[in-house]
This record gives structure tokens, C-alpha cells and sequence, in this order.
């Protein structure tokens, strides 16, 4: 076998870099689509571990490749560039890209995901450091690791509950509900007249995943009627809360704002009850609307569209997303990439065939009442975004239980999910 030349090993190295970047991106959009699966995560994350191998192997020169993409760096390159450094515990290099990330809060996702990527095994010390660290925004990475981890940060977390910095006090409340602390659940209360809204958001749902019924839910209900970034989550987590016919109140109100029409959509999926399913059903009329829909009726009676083969071919009239053309204005992702086109007619057959299965004013989610057993499956079966409500509504079923992560890598996630088989 003929041994292979310095310039073919050069380039194959060179290939690990660019593809571990860009997998290292694809993944955190991946892990929130709605057309992917555990199984299809799993795919991917070998590939990218693989690729992640052949960096290590490839030792200085690897290096060399992960501070080179840094010249010019995305959330794939520091993703990929701070997994190696903690792989390879080279504290000196993590330093350097923690700093690039607190100077560019655009690469800061890539850089926690990171840390959720890597074994625990490599960050022994590492958190501990982080926790201690006089930066903010160290000590939050290090609180988020030890979430993704499943292990507790202790003191830290506490402290960041009252820390002066806005988005270290954001993350301590996310990871007091996130982690089941149903001890700091007075602390997620108190921080609802937080005089950030991020921090108040955080703390709002925290509190509700902790068992709070009250003043939390009334918080989230009046962000899920007003427009900002926090509208969609809110009024998601709200309405699987709910009973139905609060949830009707609530969607009713939301109604009368034409422009949220795509937010009530997404809502209706989240209430799960089939009074809705006719509308719904019509709003498969209209391109920018079909594909939305249709997920939101799956979400309630659990058909896989292109299974019963109760999908069709994309419009000719629609537009993909950016393309290739460097004149082209359009840059943003398509927010229904990946999710079916469904078929009206062939729905509309189906619901005529089956809609006695289904009572309104009951709450469903994928294809039943809610209830833990079928959010378990779901956990295992489901795509990615029929996960996430999965692990919300086993939240809100048993307050103080771990939200479970489905955006962990996809070997660790079927780990902890053959743990509670």
C-alpha cells in the first residue's frame, strides 16, 4: 500500500477543519428543526465527531487550522476551535477564544455549544475555573456547562441569581428551572420584577416549570400577547399549561392582530385542541402559511404528513431560501425549511375519516391526551421540535424534574433516555 504524501495528509487535515466548522453550524440549527430526529442527530454528530478525530490527530498542524479559521470566525469555527482546545486541555487557547466570545456576543452560542459537546471527562477543573472566574461571562459559560452536563453549579448558580450583570443573572434563572432547583423557586419568584425583560422572561418560566401557578403564568400570558423575542416561548409554554378553554380566551385575543396570524398558528399547536383542526386546515391554502400549519396539526393528532403520504410538491411560486448569488438581498433561512407541504384535500379526507377520534375542549399532543407516557415516546421518536414540547410538558406534569436537553449530543441523549426506560 503506498504510504501517502505530506501534501495529501495536509489536505485531508485541512478538510477535518473546514467540515468540523461547518457541521459544528449546521448542528445548532439542526438540533432545533423540525424534520430531524435523534436518529438523524446521531448521523450527523458522528460525522462531526469523526471530523473533530481527525483535527486531533492531526495534531500543531490542527492547531494551526482552528487559529487560522479564527481569522474570520462563525459559530462553526469557535465551536470547533474551543471543543479541540478543551479536548486537548489547552488552557491557554480556551482563554483566548473565551475572550473572543465575550467581545463578540455573535459567536458566544457556538462557543457554549461546546461545552455541551465535549465529555465531562475533559472538563474536570475546567468548570471549576469558570465558576470562580472574575468574569461575568465565564462564570455563565460555566454555569451553562454544568446544565448541559446535568451537574450542579452549586453557590455559583445561587450568586448569579443577584449578580448586577444582566445576562449572568438571565442565565442563573434559566438554569434554576432548566435544572429542577425547585429550592430557588422563591429566588425565580422574587425575580419577576426584574428590571430586564430577558431576566424577567426566564424567570417567569422557571418558576412555572418549578410549580409556580400564579404570578409566573400571568407574566408569560402577557408577554405571549405582545410582540418580542420572547412572544412565541411564552405563549407556547403558556398554553400547554393551560385548560382549553383558557387557551381559547387567550388565542381569541391573538386573533385580532392579523400579523401574529403565523405566532397563533404555531400557538394552536402548543393548546393541542381539535376545535381548531378545520381552521387550520384552511390556512393550508396559502403558501406562507400550509407548512406551518400542517405542523401544527401534527402536533395535535400526531400524522406524520409524508408517512400517509398526506403531503405534496412544493408550489412553483415559492421561493427557497438565499441562493448562491452574491447580489442577492436575501440572506435569512427559510423558518419553515424542512417541514412538509402538506395536501389540504388529502387532510381534509383524512379528518372526515378520523376526527371522531379527537374531542374538543381536550388538550392532545401528538395524537393524545397529554400524559408522560406518550411525551417519553415522543422523546425517542419524535422530530426535534415535537421533542422540545415533549420535555416541556414532562416539566410542567412533574415540577422539579430535569428539563432533558434535546439539543445534547444525540449519544448522550439516548444514554440518559435508556436510564429512564
Amino acid at each position: 500500500m503506498p504510504i501517502p504524501s505530506v501534501k495529501s495528509l495536509l489536505l485531508v487535515a485541512c478538510q477535518h477543519a473546514e467540515e468540523a466548522a461547518n457541521l459544528g453550524n449546521m448542528r445548532l440549527r439542526l438540533a432545533k428543526a423540525p424534520h430531524v430526529k435523534l436518529q438523524h442527530l446521531r448521523r450527523l454528530d458522528d460525522r462531526l465527531a469523526g471530523h473533530l478525530d481527525g483535527l486531533a490527530i492531526a495534531g500543531e498542524f490542527g492547531w494551526k487550522l482552528c487559529d487560522a479559521s479564527l481569522d474570520n470566525p462563525g459559530v462553526g469555527e469557535i465551536f470547533a476551535a474551543c471543543a479541540r482546545a478543551i479536548e486537548g486541555r489547552d488552557m491557554p487557547r480556551l482563554d483566548k477564544l473565551l475572550a473572543m466570545a465575550d467581545s463578540v456576543p455573535e459567536l458566544q452560542r457556538g462557543l457554549t455549544a461546546a461545552f455541551g459537546w465535549v465529555s465531562a471527562q475533559f472538563l474536570t477543573g475546567t468548570i471549576q475555573a469558570l465558576l470562580v472566574s472574575e468574569s461575568r461571562y465565564q462564570r455563565q459559560v460555566g454555569i451553562a456547562a454544568c446544565n448541559m452536563h446535568r451537574v450542579d453549579p452549586g453557590n455559583a448558580l445561587v450568586a448569579a441569581l443577584e449578580d448586577a450583570d444582566r445576562l449572568l443573572r438571565a442565565r442563573g434563572l434559566r438554569v434554576a428551572g432548566e435544572s429542577g432547583r425547585r429550592n430557588l423557586l422563591s429566588a425565580c419568584a422574587c425575580a419577576l420584577s426584574d428590571p430586564e425583560a430577558v431576566c424577567r422572561f426566564w424567570s417567569a418560566r422557571s418558576a412555572v416549570l418549578l410549580g409556580e401557578r400564579d404570578q409566573a403564568v400571568d407574566m408569560l400570558e402577557d408577554m405571549a400577547l405582545h410582540k418580542g423575542p420572547h412572544q412565541l416561548d411564552s405563549l407556547q409554554l403558556v398554553l400547554r399549561l393551560f385548560k382549553p378553554v383558557q387557551s381559547r380566551a387567550l388565542l381569541q385575543v391573538l386573533a385580532q392582530d392579523r400579523p401574529a396570524i403565523r405566532t397563533m398558528i404555531q400557538g394552536i399547536g402548543a393548546a393541542g385542541d381539535p376545535y381548531y383542526v378545520p381552521w387550520l386546515i384552511r390556512q393550508m391554502l396559502e403558501e406562507k402559511l400550509a407548512r406551518l400549519a400542517g405542523e401544527s396539526f401534527s402536533l395535535i393528532t400526531g400524522i406524520d404528513l409524508a408517512d400517509l403520504d398526506l403531503d405534496r410538491k412544493p408550489p412553483n411560486t415559492m421561493e427557497a431560501g438565499p441562493s448562491d448569488d452574491p447580489n442577492d438581498i436575501q440572506v435569512e433561512m427559510d423558518d419553515d425549511e424542512g417541514l412538509p407541504w402538506p395536501d389540504p384535500l388529502g387532510i381534509q379526507r383524512w379528518w372526515e375519516l378520523n376526527s371522531q377520534r379527537f374531542t374538543p375542549g381536550v388538550c392532545y399532543f401528538m395524537g393524545e391526551p397529554v400524559n408522560a407516557r406518550n411525551c417519553k415516546v415522543v422523546l425517542r421518536h419524535g422530530y426535534q421540535r415535537q421533542r422540545s414540547a415533549a420535555a416541556d410538558y414532562l416539566s410542567l406534569l412533574e415540577p422539579g424534574i430535569r428539563l432533558f436537553p434535546t439539543c445534547a449530543p444525540a449519544w448522550r441523549q439516548e444514554r440518559w433516555l435508556n436510564k429512564t426506560a
